[in-house]
């Protein structure tokens, strides 16, 4: 599902995956991991922090958002997906949008599908492109 709507949006998206191996008390985890995504984001990039107590958005009102930071000339917009404990304060701090596809817990493979078949919704909203249908 990643691969398939991360070829339809423009500009394409990257992928920097992150992992800290050691097998640390979930406190200094959380932080070490938060450390590592807040390193692999680009200076001055907006972030969007995928949590499960963060906003819920509707398709339209995540579109309206993402053409904002479009139109305000944003160069990066970078998304963090935490670990299985979720993200550290650090991140949490430093990120612009704590953002919740759902208060379930799902995978991380299956986050990045959803979250890239939003990105191709959302850039159909902003171009009525017929695809979302609303």
């Amino acid at each position: 599902m990643f691969q398939h709507y991360g070829r339809l949006v423009r500009p394409a998206l990257l992928v920097k995956e992150v992992e800290e191996k050691r097998p640390l008390p979930v406190a200094e985890r959380k932080d070490r991991e938060a450390e590592l995504l807040l390193a692999a984001i680009p200076a001055g990039a907006v972030v969007v922090a995928l949590d499960e107590h963060g906003q819920m958005l509707a398709s339209t009102a995540f579109a309206a958002r993402l053409g904002r930071w479009r139109d305000d000339g944003t160069g990066d917009l970078a998304f963090a997906i935490g670990g299985a404990d979720g993200h550290g304060a650090a991140l949490k701090a430093r990120a612009d949008l704590l953002l919740s596809l759902s208060p379930m817990t799902w995978p991380h493979l299956l986050v990045r599908g959803m979250l890239a078949e939003q990105l191709w919704r959302a850039q159909a909203i902003l171009t009525g492109h017929p695809y979302h249908r609303a």
